[in-house]
């Protein structure tokens, strides 16, 4: 998912001098619901209860920041808008999610795991480098810069996880 993320973002601005404001809020949106998937699909599978309680605050945590986004949204009477990065990030959430169901065991919680570490680290890249410097809107950039510690703390978590799962 983290390499979906890379290759959908450099498409975007490719395609695009910069993201617009409904873009941003889509992306943000997108990023959220492939780790509320792969989150619910771990805690159902995940063996190491450090997994399983891992994830389900990943659950709690993506909701809870969706919920803020959509509000936003609501409130500027902002609808988010697909994108090149948006619809590479559903993809590529698609495929890692066929991928980690088709593990179990250790093997889940290990694979999971490694794709929770790469796939938060890319998203902190690209909130740093391309949603907060291209938001227009001054909520919807105080939403990202307030995101931005609770996806560096799932990152140092992800990563304090990684080396205990054997």
């Amino acid at each position: 998912m983290g390499l979906a993320l890379t290759s959908a973002i450099s498409a975007e601005s490719k395609s695009a001098a910069a993201p617009t404001d409904p873009q941003i809020a889509m992306i943000a949106v997108t990023a959220d619901n492939v780790d509320i998937d792969a989150g619910k699909l771990a805690a159902s599978k995940a063996t190491d209860p450090k997994v399983k309680e891992f994830a389900e605050l990943m659950v709690r945590d993506h909701t809870s920041v969706n919920e803020q986004a959509t509000a936003l949204a609501k409130k500027l009477n902002v609808t988010p808008e697909e994108s090149a990065a948006s619809k590479g990030l559903k993809s590529g959430g698609d495929k890692m999610m066929k991928k980690l169901k088709g593990l179990s065991g250790a093997a889940f919680d290990k694979a999971y795991v490694a794709n929770e570490v790469t796939y938060h680290q890319q998203v902190l890249d690209t909130i740093d480098k391309t949603l907060i410097p291209n938001a227009k809107n001054a909520e919807l950039k105080s939403l990202l810069e307030s995101v931005r510690p609770v996806i560096a703390s799932h990152l140092d978590h992800a990563k304090q996880l990684q080396s205990s799962v054997k």
